[in-house]
């Protein structure tokens, strides 16, 4: 995709990706806490295997999403598919995340309709995801994408005995 930052990749993740994914994550969960449920320093403990396993294991229950900007990884977002049988139709998008340098360029929407892609192929009927309430540039986003609020849950996230609510969002495909 074009940007005026220049021409960004949207791509699937391969397992040679592992370090930069590793270093993409970290910096999401450092500098925004609150947006994920993953927390710094657990993930930052993990050993490169574990980067490198993650992205192996994805298979049909999910996929990973980059941009890419000559070759730095500047943006992520993840989907997994439900296993059990009666929620197959199912996925959620978790982990987005993009470099502030890059943000307000449209890379969220493209990500996200990798992923919602995605889904589509493997029979997927609803896409959900969750978002703090207090992200109301995601929300936009995530509006923009064509998901609707189904609902809150309050106090989802505590970080320092700070709480978070997180807005529920669905998209039917």
């Amino acid at each position: 995709m074009k940007t005026s930052k220049g021409e960004i990749t949207l791509r699937p993740a391969r397992v040679t990706d592992a370090p930069a994914f590793r270093d993409l994550r970290l910096e999401a969960l450092h500098n925004h806490p609150e947006s994920f449920s993953s927390d710094y320093a657990t993930n930052f403990a993990f050993p490169t295997t574990f980067w490198e396993q993650r992205l192996n294991d994805l298979g049909q229950a999910g996929s990973v999403f980059f941009a890419d900007f000559e070759g730095d990884l500047v943006g992520m977002c993840g989907i997994h598919r439900e296993s059990s049988p009666k929620l197959q139709h199912t996925a959620t998008i978790w982990g987005v995340y993009v470099k502030e340098d890059f943000r307000g360029h449209q890379i969220t929407e493209g990500l996200i309709s990798r992923c919602t892609a995605w889904a589509m192929e493997k029979g997927v009927k609803v896409v959900k995801l969750a978002v703090v309430t207090s992200n109301t540039r995601a929300i936009k986003t995530y509006t923009r994408c064509g998901f609707t609020v189904y609902g809150v849950e309050p106090m989802a996230i505590c970080i320092d005995g700070t709480m978070y609510d997180e807005m529920l969002m669905a998209l039917m495909l």
